[in-house]
């Protein structure tokens, strides 16, 4: 296994990253900023594609890569197969649902077709690798080039798909794209909670709830970080407040209110009565597996998606987006969250089944069929 480091996210910090994100590229302005993403972002994707090339002097003998990433012409340069990993729903077209990047409603008829969504954002992103794939991998050019569904013969490609049959039943998928339950790193014996965070959680019998948006910016920590502990003394519940990268700034801690930065979730959730969470991939699988109820409040992306997908679990209130992101409203979805007895069953009743199904011993199993 050789690990690659791109560097720092050299756009965390982007005025226009947060301003998308905020908007979740809804309406014209919406449209511009995503254009001015993709011009800011091809630079840094093609300093990537440059660093990954390193991999071709390895002597390997399967290739696992991000969807992302053009692993699959890689594999093809060493010769050898390779496997695409996808940590969300978007990548394999189904004809159970509709792609979720698709910016509008569109018939279940037409849901295969609507995943066209996805592919322009990925070329966008990327852009084209002809070139690299000409001057460095100095590979011809071929037909489906940059299809991981794909060998180079044309045969059907394995595909790992990291997460619950939960999230996407896997008989929407071909025989050659596997959905393995999510691949859960637990936090580890060396890990200890500190004493200040277990004592809140201790401290009196009202409901303790996480409140934390991951890896989102949002354009106001502050306002969002007020909006938290107004919703927390609303709803008449505790909270802990993930700051993650920054979408809730840090406040006093107090009767009400605990901050963090960084704790591990497998920990966390299980000591928690409900999670509200931007609906990222990683954060619903680690809710599902405590069995706890969840408040969604999506971004960007495939979040929306979660949000829904969680609600018709029968797990979460509907999903509350940044757009309707108010004290009162995240009170009424926190309160029902927590007072839900139906919600609080179901949710256990799921994440029993989601424990059991053993994402990392089948993505296992099914990379050595493949040597």
């Amino acid at each position: 296994m050789l690990p690659i480091d791109d560097g720092p996210n050299e756009m965390v910090d982007d005025p226009v990253v947060q301003e998308a994100y905020r908007l979740n590229y809804r309406g014209l302005r919406g449209k511009k900023l995503a254009a001015q993403l993709l011009r800011k972002h091809r630079p840094l994707m093609a300093k990537v594609l440059r660093d990954i090339v390193s991999v071709s002097d390895v002597n390997a003998d399967l290739l696992v890569h991000h969807v992302v990433l053009p692993g699959n012409e890689i594999a093809e340069k060493l010769g050898i197969p390779s496997v695409a990993v996808c940590l969300q729903p978007m990548w394999v077209p189904t004809s159970e649902f509709p792609d979720p990047l698709c910016p509008f409603p569109v018939p279940s008829l037409f849901n295969k077709l609507s995943y066209i969504s996805t592919r322009l954002w990925y070329r966008a992103a990327l852009g084209s690798s002809a070139g690299w794939r000409r001057q460095v991998l100095q590979l011809p050019s071929r037909r489906g080039r940059q299809n991981f569904l794909r060998r180079p013969d044309g045969g059907s490609a394995a595909v790992l798909q990291a997460f619950s049959r939960y999230i996407a039943s896997p008989a929407a998928y071909p025989a050659s794209v596997h959905t393995t339950g999510f691949w859960f790193l637990p936090s580890g014996s060396d890990w200890s909670p500190p004493v200040e965070l277990n004592s809140f959680i201790e401290l009196d019998t009202r409901p303790v709830v996480y409140i934390g948006f991951g890896s989102m910016l949002g354009d106001n920590a502050t306002a969002a970080q007020r909006a938290v502990v107004k919703a927390t003394r609303l709803a008449g519940v505790r909270a802990v407040v993930g700051t993650g990268w920054g979408g809730i700034s840090a406040g006093t801690h107090s009767e009400d209110v605990f901050y963090i930065s960084d704790t591990p979730h497998d920990w966390l959730f299980a000591r928690v009565d409900a999670v509200v969470h931007h609906g990222g991939s990683g954060t619903t699988g680690a809710a599902l597996l405590a069995g706890r109820p969840q408040v969604v409040c999506p971004f960007v992306l495939d979040q929306p998606f979660h949000g829904r997908r969680m609600h018709d679990l029968g797990v979460a209130p509907p999903p509350l987006p940044q757009r309707a992101f108010t004290p009162e409203a995240l009170a009424d979805a926190v309160c029902a969250a927590v007072t839900d007895g139906n919600m609080a069953r179901r949710a256990r009743e799921i994440g029993v089944a989601v424990r059991d199904e053993g994402g990392v011993t089948e993505a296992v199993e099914v990379l050595e069929s493949l040597q």
